[in-house]
């Protein structure tokens, strides 16, 4: 009784928005006001947990049923988690698992972890360009899809392509960008990954395409570019920078601007945050192992040490909270399906992880930025906005 005590007390300073709390058959409403939402506790989760990491403790009660929320996940966590300042978090307790090695080989199984799952998972609730990464809905009634091929189109135009230019796709996962700039523009691309999955996937779609002449895909680590003797015009990464390490941010834009020609651009799609974080404790854990979310400003302070001029910045924070819920829709549609794949642990793990990720981007816990940079100056580039 007095561990229930002690865990209530501990809950009851996200009073933000009120909820019900329902322990051996008794009920509890943290905050003022009808509940937003209710929780039931199945088992104690011991304050020494809570204090250690918040949201650890949280979200492995819930992948183990020690935890239930009645009613919609996601309308639970987007009123719960916009309080994540109020998480506690011991770094110290947790520095193995928030501070894991940048080297290639570890970085490379992390990496691995997270997409060499199965593709045939991800094409269960991705849409069909197999796009991991937040879309761009231009209209209200845009589909997944649409909104996939609206970012790539986006991004493209961006990057004011043209015939036989060389673009290279930092982290090109199964393809579809490259594919569609070889399409339209008949550009000549490369790109690179680290993930055995998506680079069968991505040459299996090249060649389905007929497009061998124009792209080629390679297993690499973005630290082994400079010595690849490559050269771009055009530079893109979308959702791979949070996979390098904050202690690494200046060594991939180095490596960036060492295979760029004089005046190319450089587009970075990245998740982002107000500030230096060292990352959340469950997320490492559980879904991106050395994962690291960048903020804007150390990334735009990088830039300038390697000559990139910022063209232009912009955030699609609200088109990532839309593309998760749409993630999270096909994935519940979806779930005797990956029940046959996985165990339940992972089943409610991968649920969690979507609509988690969907409340913290409503909240503003993070944003996602596209930065626009040129290696040094380019005068031919358009003076108004190109796109």
């Amino acid at each position: 009784m007095l561990e229930e005590h002690v865990m209530l007390q501990f809950l009851r300073k996200f009073d933000e928005y009120p909820f019900l709390v329902k322990m051996d058959g008794k009920e509890y409403l943290i905050g003022e006001g009808d509940p937003t939402f209710n929780v039931q506790f199945n088992k104690e989760i011991p304050l020494s947990d809570l204090a250690t990491s918040t949201s650890l403790a949280l979200g492995e009660a819930y992948m183990n049923h020690d935890l239930e929320v009645e009613g919609d996940l996601y309308n639970a966590l987007d009123h719960f988690l916009g309080q994540m300042g109020k998480f506690s978090a011991d770094h110290n307790a947790l520095k193995k698992l928030i501070h894991t090695s940048t080297a290639k080989k570890n970085q490379q199984k992390e990496v691995s972890s997270h997409y060499d799952i199965g593709n045939d998972f991800y094409k269960l609730w991705l849409d069909e360009t197999l796009s991991y990464s937040c879309g761009y809905f231009l209209h209200e009634d845009d589909t997944l899809y649409q909104a996939q091929v609206n970012k790539v189109d986006y991004i493209l135009q961006k990057l004011c392509l043209k015939e036989g230019m060389t673009l290279l796709d930092i982290g090109c996962g199964w393809g579809f960008l490259l594919i569609e700039a070889a399409k339209k523009y008949k550009i000549k691309g490369t790109g690179i990954t680290l993930s055995q999955e998506q680079y069968k996937e991505c040459q299996a779609r090249i060649k389905e395409e007929g497009l061998e002449d124009y792209l080629t895909v390679e297993l690499m680590d973005y630290r082994d570019l400079p010595k690849s003797h490559l050269t771009f015009d055009r530079v893109v990464s979308v959702g791979m920078v949070e996979h390098v390490g904050r202690e690494n941010y200046q060594t991939f834009l180095h490596c960036v601007s060492q295979i760029m020609k004089p005046g190319g651009l450089f587009l970075l799609h990245f998740i982002s945050a107000l500030k230096e974080y060292p990352g959340d404790p469950w997320i490492k854990k559980y879904i991106f192992p050395g994962g690291m979310v960048p903020s804007l400003r150390e990334m735009i302070s990088g830039m300038a040490e390697e000559q990139f001029h910022t063209m232009d910045v912009e955030n699609l924070r609200l088109h990532y909270n839309r593309t998760l819920l749409c993630w999270r829709k096909n994935y519940l549609e979806h779930l005797d399906t990956v029940r046959s794949m996985f165990d339940e642990k992972f089943v409610r793990m991968w649920h969690l992880y979507l609509a988690a990720c969907a409340a913290t981007f409503h909240n503003g816990i993070i944003d996602l930025h596209q930065i626009l940079m040129t290696k040094g100056i380019n005068n031919e580039l358009p003076m108004v906005r190109w796109y």
